[in-house]
């Protein structure tokens, strides 16, 4: 590169269309989706401000607005009324999310409609598997969250995301389901950032933790080999969670494997910027735009994110 005086990097910036002009990288509604919760009852989130649990009537209201801002992609998680040991509220045909899969596909039914599948805010004990002498057994929740994916797909679900992180878990849900799209939480880090998440989900774990089916976050290169196992079980989509902290890692997703690459912008890093603009420490609006771009600049196609419905009043 040659060199040039240093005021040419000055002259694109001095107006705001002349930086429009020149800008890198866009947001664009449509690479969004926007987390919903629905459960019995509606019940307003103190741990996530501005994300309300619906009931299935207020989630189809809530829909309706959603739509009318342009939204077009939601993922949904169900709280449900009851949990077991098995967490098999998580596919009955009478389950939170299959009843209101149903309900938002007759009143809806241009929304794109994505479902979470695990196990964790269905079972009694948090975990995202079946639990037994306190280890999560990875082959028997295969099947378990292969009847969960299948529930979502016959209720309506356009699209299904297993974020468990069993090992096999895409191979068996695309052999259960050949022509449904699987966005898989491929690389999922035992994160501190899930907090508000897991208070809201009800779905914190009653004894022990994570750790031995979620990623070390200081690995990269096991993320790849997940990566490249849940692409060559048929994931059509490639999750990294969460998204700031692991910028570095949706760049080398990005760069290694040709298909989509999602990020989840998790509630940790919502609520962080929510509670310290609450203090007036920092701009909500701007600190979420510039999260959000620096998400995309890193690579991701899609991302979701609890700033989504904020986004279209934004754009």
């Amino acid at each position: 590169m040659s060199a040039f005086p240093a005021t040419r990097l000055r002259r694109l910036r001095r107006t705001d269309a002349l930086r429009s002009l020149a800008r890198e990288t866009r947001l664009d509604l449509d690479d969004f989706v926007l987390p919903l919760f629905v459960g019995p009852t509606s019940v307003a989130n103190d741990e996530l401000p501005g994300m309300a649990r619906h009931s299935i009537e207020d989630v189809v209201a809530e829909a309706g607005e959603l739509v009318s801002l342009g939204v077009k992609t939601v993922l949904f998680f169900g709280i449900p009324e009851e949990k077991d040991d098995e967490g098999s509220g998580a596919w009955a045909d009478d389950g939170i999310v299959q009843r209101a899969l149903r309900a938002l596909r007759a009143e809806q039914p241009e929304l794109v409609l994505v479902t979470d599948v695990c196990l964790c805010e269905y079972t009694a004990h948090g975990h995202c598997g079946v639990l037994r002498d306190g280890e999560v057994q990875n082959d028997e929740t295969l099947e378990l969250l292969t009847r969960t994916a299948v529930s979502h797909v016959e209720a309506g679900a356009d699209a299904v995301a297993p974020s468990d992180m069993m090992d096999g878990r895409v191979g068996a849900i695309r052999e259960a389901l050949p022509e449904t799209p699987i966005v898989s939480y491929a690389a999922k880090y035992a994160s501190a950032f899930y907090g508000p998440f897991r208070e809201v989900a009800e779905s914190v774990p009653q004894q022990g933790d994570r750790r031995g089916y979620q990623m070390d976050p200081a690995n990269v290169r096991e993320a790849l080999r997940e990566c490249a196992l849940d692409l060559g079980e048929g994931a059509d989509v490639l999750m990294v969670k969460p998204a700031l902290p692991y910028l570095d890692v949706i760049r080398t997703v990005r760069e290694r494997f040709d298909c989509p690459v999602a990020a989840y912008h998790v509630s940790g890093e919502y609520a962080m910027v929510k509670a310290a603009a609450a203090k007036g420490y920092l701009d909500e609006r701007q600190a979420a735009l510039e999260s959000l771009t620096a998400i995309k600049r890193a690579g991701a196609d899609i991302v979701f994110s609890y700033w989504t419905k904020d986004l279209a009043r934004w754009l």
